[in-house]
Order: structure tokens, then sequence, then C-alpha cells
């Protein structure tokens, strides 16, 4: 035993020593570089808390299954890896799942990628800025989806939600139950992502698939998403005091017969539609959805507002500033869709309110309920805390 020991120790020795003389080479290998974040892939199959004193890295897409609930604290930061197609990262909350992410104006919870440097000192220091990304950047990871049992009018009953490969069943969203209750998000910055999954498939900052009335979304930001800022597919929840800032394509997207309201809000320099707003795809639903007392900034935008022939939606009380000749109100009627307009006020630069809304056809006509005016009811109080109130957006 003893020789084979010597015989063993004498084979070892030089190996070091070579390891040794590697290690010093001009050229050694590098060493991976870690983050020091907590990584999380795969599943959440049980509840799971994150706390505020870690930052939470996405490896992928992590889903959220039905019957776990995922507990955000005030504060806490999750980052998303680069990801692109199949694999991009995003945060999914499946059917039957829940999500509590209650954030507060002095300790928000903060979506983001990993190439943004924001830690936790930061946010305790109340600076929600990214130090190092403008917030312009986008389409650097996935974003944040929800998904739930509430009636939707698309080709079923339930149907996969864009942005997620049709491979992953966790995707299904819809149903019949329009109390669902997905959970609370309140206080949430969601930052620089909106990834493609493949050719017009992208994910959007906050994608709510069929989320019931029993769910709580207040006080959202999204800033810098490469495709819409938020977008409903059917369901019936309620949201409010909502900043979107900088999105790449719509500002607020609605789809498949969500009947549900949005009360205060602004949407600041989107780079699509201000306004994307669809009627039914499936099954006729003339129950009508509310999009009330809202700033907006179309400095970069197409249309300011565009409706589909079987769109039911009430406007209220929007103000819109920055248009600039050929972006206009697209009243897509006549149809069998029902839209009216209650206060909404074009800051035009010149000409007549009627240069500003075209039908179908293209022609100009004048609709009742949009007029030219500087009339303001959106309320920027509660939406102080955001990076876009603090950056001055809303100057």
């Amino acid at each position: 035993m003893k020789t084979s020991k010597s015989i063993i120790a004498a084979f070892l020795l030089p190996l070091s020593v070579w390891l040794t003389a590697c290690d010093k080479d001009d050229d050694p290998l590098p060493e991976p570089e870690e983050s020091g974040n907590t990584i999380v892939s795969g599943n959440i199959s049980t509840n799971t808390t994150w706390t505020k004193n870690k930052v939470y890295e996405l490896d992928g897409r992590v889903t959220v299954l039905s019957g776990a609930t995922l507990t955000i604290e005030p504060g806490t930061i999750i980052k998303g890896q680069a990801g692109a197609g199949a694999s991009s990262t995003a945060l999914l909350i499946a059917r039957g799942a829940k999500i509590m992410a209650e954030g507060t104006a002095s300790a928000p919870i903060i979506f983001t990628s990993v190439a943004d440097e924001i830690e936790p000192a930061d946010v305790a220091a109340g600076n929600f800025a990214s130090p190092n990304l403008a917030p312009t950047v986008n389409g650097l990871w996935g974003g944040v989806l929800i998904l739930g049992k509430a009636p939707i009018s698309a080709s079923a009953e339930a149907v996969q939600i864009e942005g997620i490969p049709t491979s992953d069943q966790n995707g299904l969203y819809g149903g019949t139950v329009a109390a669902d209750n997905s959970g609370v998000l309140k206080y949430i910055s969601i930052r620089h992502g909106g990834t493609e999954i493949g050719a017009g498939n992208e994910i959007n900052g906050l994608t709510l698939g069929g989320v019931g009335s029993g769910t709580v979304i207040e006080n959202i930001e999204v800033v810098g998403n490469q495709d819409d800022g938020i977008e409903w597919f059917g369901g019936t929840v309620n949201v409010k005091n909502i900043m979107v800032w900088n999105a790449g394509d719509d500002g607020l997207d609605t789809d498949q017969a969500w009947t549900g309201t949005v009360d205060n809000f602004a949407v600041i320099t989107p780079g699509g539609h201000c306004f994307e707003l669809d009627g039914p795809e499936g099954p006729a639903n003339t129950n009508p959805h509310t999009i009330k007392n809202g700033y907006v900034n179309a400095e970069n935008a197409g249309d300011l507002i565009n409706t589909d022939a079987n769109t039911y939606v009430n406007l209220q009380n929007i103000f819109i500033t920055g248009i600039k000749a050929g972006q206009v109100v697209r009243h897509n009627a006549p149809g069998t869709g029902v839209v009216t307009y209650t206060g909404i006020n074009l800051d035009i630069p010149s000409g007549v309110v009627t240069d500003y809304i075209k039908n179908n056809a293209g022609a100009a006509v004048a609709v009742a309920g949009i007029v030219k005016g500087t009339a303001n009811t959106f309320n920027a109080a509660p939406l102080s805390w955001t990076w876009a109130s603090k950056a001055g957006a809303l100057n």
C-alpha cells in the first residue's frame, strides 16, 4: 500500500507542476465571471419568496406553476439573462398560479436586464434609474407574463399566449372564471425587455392573458420595451396608475374582448401606435373596455388611436400632445364595434381637428368627443416614484 501511494504521489507532483506552468501561460483560459446573483431557472412548483437582500437572475423562461405562489418583497431586483427565440428569458405566471409582488413607492420591485448595473443599495437609497442603461435601450430580455382563467374571445376558450412557444402548455390562457385571481402587482418597474421569439412574435413589457378581476394591478411602469408596453388578451382585470415610457411598438394594446378598465395612465413617446385597440377574435362580445384619465406624448408614434371595425371601447378624458402631421385617430367605423370618445383633447400643431381623424378609407371625418384642446385629468402624483417621472419625462 505504501508503495502504491508513493507511485501516485510521484505522478501527481509533476502533474501539479505542469498545471501551474499552464496557469502562467501568456494566454490563459479566462475563468467564468460570477455575477453574485441568485440564479433561477426552470419551474417554480412550490410556494417561494424572493427577498430584497438578493438579486435574482432569470436563466431562461421561469414559470410559476398552477397551485404555487411566488412572493416578491418590496425593493427586490430581478434581472433577466439575454435570450432569443424559444429560449427567451421571461417570468411566466401560469393559469392557477399566483404572484404576490407588492412593492411600495419607496421600494419598488424592479425587473430588468443582467446588463443593468442597478443594485439593492441603489433602490434602498431611492435611486431607481439604471446607472448605465439609457431608458431607450430595449430587447435585452423578455418580460413578465400573467395568465389566468377569465373569458377571452379567441379561436377557443383557451389559447396559447403570444411570446411563449406552443410547445410549452403553461402558455395557455382563458377560461370561464371572470373573477379569477392571479395575485397582486403593485409598484413594479419592468425595463429593457421585449426580445423576439420569432418573426412578429415579441414579448411585451407586461402581458395579461385572460387575467381575472380578482387580480390587483396598480402602479406599474414599463420602460424601453422592444414590443408593446402592456398588452391585454381578453380577461376582466382592472388596472390603474400606469406609466409606459419609450415602448418600441404600441403603448397600450388590447385584444380578444378585454372588458376591464385602465384608469390614470401616461404613455410617453411610443414607437408604434399610442393605442392599438382590437375587438373580439372569436365569439362576439359587445362588452366594452374603458381607458380613461390619461396623458400621452405622441412624439415618435404612428397612429394616435387605432381601432378595428369590431372594437368595443370607451375612451374618456385623454390629453394627447407632441402630435405631428400624419398622426391620426384611426376611427375604423362603420362596423360591428362601438367606439365612444369623451373628452379626447388633441394638442394639434395646426389645422382643424378633423385633419387628425381618418376613417377606414383614409378620409377625414368629424367624431363627437374629440376636440382641439389641452384639458388634462391625468394625476401624475401616484407615479412620482417612477424612473420616468424622476427623469422629467412628464414635463
